[in-house]
């Protein structure tokens, strides 16, 4: 009786380590199966000299030398950094300075608050914004809601906030494709009222929800009738015209 006991045990051991083996190997796959950036797109050269410097905790700094405006930006889930590279060499064109974070595992949630180290990195600017890319818009609304009174806004790419910032003194823009596959409109729609009443919004039509960086085509995304170039410029522009009218 005393043996069966112990095979017993032994065999509820080894069944809890061949899961707990079958949890990690998926973990690592899920986290190994990432978006990568488009070398070709990174070739982008801004039509004014910008100052790219990497910073230390993985930050990428995008100076167009005189701006007073600075944008954090928090990567979309599973996307690799660099994939948004274009996008703040063009806002850094339009004279907002820019800031792109590099996330743990490339997940914004497992760092809510790197924004926290950028901004003790640079200290000219003097108006902050806070943003992001699908689950990287919705983490930077998350790290807006728990430092109230240190951003002046958020941008919102493809993306909504889950926390409730409509009594916040802050500026909102959200910007979308007309052909994103990816958010979910409904719960997009049910979040609006977690923003302030004059919360701007600007769709891009024709635009998916992939194209706001440059890491090819996402599962489950529509089909873009605009080039990912003619998305990445509407949206430098939409988003610097509300963060310095440029």
């Amino acid at each position: 009786m005393r043996k069966t006991s112990l095979g017993k045990k032994k065999l509820a051991g080894l069944l809890a380590l061949i899961l707990s083996l079958a949890l990690a190997l998926g973990c690592v796959l899920y986290v190994e199966s990432y978006y990568r950036a488009d070398i070709g797109a990174l070739s982008y050269v801004p039509a004014r000299p910008i100052n790219e410097t990497a910073l230390e905790g993985g930050y990428l700094l995008f100076d167009p030398g005189d701006a007073q405006t600075g944008f954090i930006f928090y990567p979309g889930g599973k996307v690799e950094r660099d994939a948004y590279i274009p996008l703040m060499r063009r806002l850094a064109e339009r004279g907002v300075l820019c800031v792109l974070c590099s996330m743990p595992l490339r997940l914004a949630v497992l760092d809510l608050h790197a924004a926290d180290g950028a901004r003790e990195e640079i200290a000219q600017i003097t108006h902050w914004y806070v943003g992001g890319h699908s689950l990287g818009g919705a983490a930077a609304a998350m790290e807006l809601n728990k430092h109230p009174g240190v951003y002046d806004g958020l941008i919102l790419l493809g993306a909504y906030s889950t926390k409730d910032l409509s009594a916040q003194p802050i500026r909102v823009l959200s910007v979308y494709g007309s052909l994103d596959g990816v958010m979910d409109r409904e719960k997009y729609a049910a979040c609006r009222k977690n923003l302030p009443p004059d919360a701007r919004e600007y769709v891009i039509d024709g635009g998916n929800h992939a194209c706001f960086g440059a890491y090819g085509r996402q599962k489950g995304d529509g089909e873009a009738v605009i080039t990912n170039e003619a998305q990445l410029d509407q949206c430098a522009d939409a988003v610097a015209s509300f963060l310095i009218g440029a």
